[in-house]
């Protein structure tokens, strides 16, 4: 056997891989590697044998098989510490392999790709390579591995020091595992969505870290945020900060349903958010009067809360914003009057969001004890579903104007739900309450006498005729909601009663 250690290098990603292998040879290390990398090396004059020369075998099928061969698999996977593993490898002339540096092929960057084909998608599957690392991660007690050039630095330290101790090598098998774990889960999503599988036996998806957290939504709780790296709509994962202090767990769940709420809108809309749910909501044919009126809905419960537009900031919004305290400012882009503005308040965060993607469908993931829910995102709206007016009287104009608004709100407040709107602007919201005509009172209350002439939303049927009658005593004229109760016919009775326009949806926007 020889007496040099010997390190398998093979990598997609060549990132300081020259580097690393000339210090590894300055340590005694015999290096042997394949194809690209092989040739990196070899150009850069760094000594290296190919796997054919330890094989005694020729790579074939156009390099699909090379590595899966007991001389390199025996030296990954032989325990030096047991008698008979070293005298099967001495019997057999195969030299153990303490070292492997291995990266994949970019199956999620290929896929990633618009207009790539099946087959271009199954030739970046590597079998090789996730082959060499689990077995070099199995083996972690003697053998080294390492699948991100991150980790070169700090291995080469320690082989200068003498060994890699087992702790760091046990960490580092711990990444590889997550690596490959994480590069199968890409295959089985894209076969799963090839194969148009929705609710596969495994639900198999793989998320990457964007930054850890200083707590979850109370200071015992540890936290992390992390991104689906295919997904390719709007997201907070790919929004830029350009001031304030670090998101928190809170903040990301907050700015995340305000910019659910903003991308509802096509006209200038801002949508004030509180404890995820919206605290005010405005639209305009400007910006500034959009704020104006999403600020006047509850000026009290705005203190504190994230602010989402869907138009640049301009420097006269950005102005009115500065007068009272907000944790997060979203929106497509800054003017820099703005942001000369804003970045006054160094606490602000100031996150732009490109708007332009479209949004896809995608999946809502819920955690339960021990379990998942998969549902599919809930992005129906009125241009989805056949309206109906039941009552005697149609809604005027202004009216469905207000009911739309209602209606785009009230989808997005935790359920039992009720969302009054006048004039451009929500003026009532009642959320998560109990029982309906509960959440009916608070909007009412809040709504004041707003409600007079206003529109009333309901993301949930009525059981039964109260919650009408609180409207038509709160002054409401116009009632939107899906219907389908065995006693709509009571509800639609107190309408008329009242001279209440009500218009049936179809649909429910529970949400929980």
């Amino acid at each position: 056997m020889s007496q040099h250690k010997r390190a398998l290098l093979s990598v997609s990603n060549k990132e300081g891989i020259v580097a690393f292998a000339k210090q590894l040879v300055e340590q005694g290390y015999e290096l042997v590697s394949t194809g690209g990398t092989k040739r990196k090396l070899e150009e850069a004059g760094v000594p290296v044998a190919s796997v054919s020369d330890i094989t005694q075998f020729p790579e074939i099928l156009q390099g699909r098989v090379k590595t899966l061969h007991p001389h390199i698999h025996a030296g990954l996977l032989a325990q030096q510490d047991k008698e008979d593993h070293v005298k099967q490898l001495e019997d057999l002339g195969i030299n153990g392999i303490e070292l492997v540096v291995v990266n994949l092929y970019p199956f999620k960057e290929t896929i990633a790709k618009d207009g790539i084909t099946e087959e271009e998608a199954i030739e970046n599957i590597d079998i090789g390579g996730p082959t060499m690392l689990r077995a070099a991660a199995k083996n972690f007690q003697h053998v080294t591995v390492v699948v991100e050039p991150d980790h070169y630095e700090e291995v080469l330290s320690y082989i200068k020091e003498g060994e890699v101790p087992v702790t760091y090598r046990k960490q580092l098998a711990a990444r590889v595992f997550q690596h490959t774990a994480s590069y199968d889960a890409h295959i089985a999503g894209y076969f799963a969505e090839a194969v148009e599988d929705s609710a596969p036996e495994q639900y198999t998806r793989t998320y990457e870290r964007v930054q850890s957290l200083r707590y979850g939504e109370n200071p015992h709780q540890q936290a992390a945020f992390y991104q689906d790296p295919l997904y390719k709509g709007i997201s907070l994962a790919h929004a830029s900060q350009l001031n304030g202090k670090e998101l928190s767990y809170n903040n990301i769940q907050d700015a995340n349903a305000a910019l659910s709420m903003v991308l509802d809108f096509t006209e200038p809309a801002a949508i004030a958010v509180k404890h995820m749910n919206p605290c005010g909501v405005g639209t305009a044919d400007s910006l500034f009067g959009a704020y104006e009126r999403a600020y006047a809905a509850d000026p009290v419960s705005i203190f504190g809360g994230i602010v989402a537009v869907n138009r640049e900031l301009d420097g006269n919004t950005a102005e009115k914003m500065k007068e009272i305290f907000l944790e997060i400012i979203i929106a497509p882009s800054f003017s820099k009057e703005a942001l000369d503005i804003l970045t006054t308040k160094k606490n602000l965060r100031l996150l732009q969001v490109d708007m332009t993607k479209e949004q896809g469908a995608g999946q809502q993931l819920t955690s339960v004890r021990g379990g998942l829910l998969v549902q599919d995102v809930d992005e129906a709206s009125l241009e989805d579903v056949t309206t109906s007016v039941p009552t005697d009287r149609e809604p005027t104009e202004q009216e469905w104007q207000d009911l739309k608004l209602a209606w785009k709100v009230v989808k997005h407040v935790k359920s039992n739900a009720i969302v009054v709107a006048k004039g451009q602007q929500t003026v009532g919201v009642g959320a998560g309450q109990m029982n309906r005509v509960g959440a009916a009172k608070i909007a009412f209350e809040q709504a004041s006498d707003h409600s007079h002439g206003a529109a009333l939303a309901s993301d949930a049927f009525f059981p039964m005729p109260d919650t009408v009658e609180e409207a038509a005593k709160a002054g409401i004229t116009a009632i939107i909601q899906p219907g389908g109760s065995k006693r709509d016919q009571d509800s639609i009775d107190a309408c008329n009663e009242h001279g209440i326009t009500m218009v049936f949806t179809g649909m429910r926007h529970f949400k929980h």
